[in-house]
């Protein structure tokens, strides 16, 4: 890495042009980085897409999941581009197998969900740090940026979002008319009539569609982070500046060496005319002010304030340590405190935490994913927008409605026959009868699906949808002199009756029972 073959300037920015310097470096390559990300991308949400299609959210989630592996394809154009050995899109791709082997694992687990993913991305691929030093280079890293480069992961979620939906409304907006009067928020929830499996597949395209634009910006912010935080640290404006000094002076090196040479005086050397004065020498003795006594001056100035701060500093010391006088106090110090803090100071505490930071994050997924298994049905009420129309769950039909017996065993043969027969001594079992009959049909003649607690006015509405005038009036009509009875136990005059009898015969036939 050769800092004068930057293609930016390298100076210290605040976080957020930094950020803007990101932007700048994913608009100069654009055409580059996102055509490697959708030849990379696009395939695998296809495959996804393909072997998951009963189930569209999880391919687009385990799409997302895979994220951290595709942004080291932009992180390596980056990185080339920027000391000005742009690769192309063959090179790139050629690399990008390459380019997952170090600590790819890592990256899909417990390091997903880090907000500073694109900022400390670089550590890994570029520098190759892992274990123990990788730990003391990210504690360097986050002392300052951390925060920058979490608003930036915020900031994308939101504007992936933002996108997403703009592109479904975009797609809403450009449907025909007569194809948009059809839609209604109640069919995409309910499907009743039509499988909406493959508008789950093209929102989650619109998704894809958007990293392709977003994440190499995404990334090329992160980067810049990277980069504005090592030129701090390392001071890269600085050692610009001494290489072009040199660069400079290189060029005059040769003729100011002539020039010297030239103008030195021939003869004896002035050097040699006297003896070598030192401090020590006798001349400087003779002064008012002697070595000994400038040396004794400069001590007591250096002493005192500002160059000397004098301060007590009490700490705990063991028996190996020799660099104080032992005191009664430190034999009293148990082995067994001594051993803890040696633990604490030792390398391998850092390791100690990390695993334990390892098992909790593990921890925590394993216990989300047993509370999603555990909620699947409950859940999936609320993701899924329409019935699982491959498995249809064949639910038993009701048996009873308003407290009557809609099984066709019950019914007679000849329904209108035996509701003749039973008017003059009976006439609330003939019309009930009658009530029940109707029920069983629409039930088991129409597909009507009939609940325990529906109304009669509910079961009115359903035999609307039908479209069948006549069943409609007929249905009507014996559900007003139900109700009369049933709530008002007022009985339907005599040509009523006769009415009844005959429209049930004019609908079902003569003899129709069950």
């Amino acid at each position: 890495m050769r800092l004068s073959d930057a293609s930016v300037v390298i100076r210290p920015r605040p976080t957020w042009e930094a950020m803007d310097l990101g932007v700048l470096l994913s608009q100069r390559h654009r055409r580059l980085l996102m055509t490697s990300w959708a030849m990379v991308t696009l395939p695998a949400f296809a495959l996804l897409t393909w072997l998951l299609w009963e189930s569209p959210s999880l391919a687009v989630f385990i799409f997302w999941w895979l994220k951290p592996a595709f942004e080291r394809l932009p992180l390596y154009i980056l990185s080339k581009s920027l000391f000005g050995e742009t690769p192309t899109l063959k090179q790139a791709l050629y690399q990008w197998p390459r380019l997952l082997k170090p600590q790819l694992l890592a990256s899909l687990t417990w390091r997903r969900l880090s907000l500073s993913r694109s900022f400390l991305l670089p550590v890994v691929q570029l520098e190759g740090l892992a274990g123990e030093a990788r730990q003391q280079r990210l504690q360097v890293l986050l002392q300052r940026d951390a925060s920058a480069a979490r608003w930036l992961t915020l900031i994308g979620v939101h504007l992936e979002t933002a996108l997403w939906i703009g592109l479904m409304l975009l797609f809403y907006l450009l449907l025909p008319q007569h194809v948009a009067l059809d839609w209604s928020w109640q069919s995409l929830i309910t499907a009743a009539t039509q499988d909406w499996r493959w508008l789950e597949h093209l929102t989650n395209a619109f998704y894809v569609l958007v990293l392709v634009i977003w994440e190499p910006i995404y990334v090329a912010c992160g980067f810049s982070l990277y980069l504005n935080r090592r030129t701090v640290l390392e001071a890269w404006d600085i050692e610009l500046v001494f290489r072009r000094l040199r660069q400079r002076l290189s060029h005059s090196a040769v003729a100011l060496l002539l020039a010297v040479i030239l103008l030195m005086p021939t003869g004896q050397s002035v050097w040699a005319a006297g003896p070598i004065v030192t401090p020590d020498s006798p001349r400087l003795l003779e002064q008012p002010l002697t070595s000994q006594a400038s040396r004794d001056s400069i001590k007591v100035i250096l002493d005192q304030p500002p160059f000397k701060n004098k301060e007590t500093i009490t700490r705990y010391r063991f028996g190996d340590d020799n660099t104080a006088t032992e005191t009664p106090d430190d034999r009293k110090i148990p082995q067994w405190l001594k051993s803890l803090f040696e633990l604490f100071d030792s390398q391998r505490f850092g390791a100690v935490a990390t695993l334990i930071e390892a098992l909790l994050w593990g921890t925590v997924i394993a216990a989300v994913g047993l509370l999603i298994w555990r909620y699947r049905d409950w859940l999936q009420a609320f993701v899924s927008r329409r019935p699982n129309r491959g498995k249809k769950i064949a639910r038993p039909m009701p048996q009873q409605a308003f407290g009557l017996d809609l099984d066709r065993e019950t019914l007679p043969a000849d329904i209108a026959a035996s509701a003749e027969s039973l008017w003059q001594s009976h006439p609330r079992e003939a019309l009930g009868m009658l009530y029940r009959a109707l029920l069983s049909h629409l039930l088991h003649d129409f597909g009507i699906a009939l609940k325990a607690a529906d109304t009669e006015g509910q079961v009115l509405e359903r035999v609307e949808q039908l479209q069948q005038p006549a069943l409609l009036a007929f249905s009507q009509n014996l559900t007003r002199h139900w109700q009369n009875m049933a709530y008002g136990h007022r009985l339907p005059p005599t040509h009523s009756q006769r009415e009844l009898c005959d429209g049930w015969r004019a609908l079902f036939g003569p003899g129709a029972g069950r």
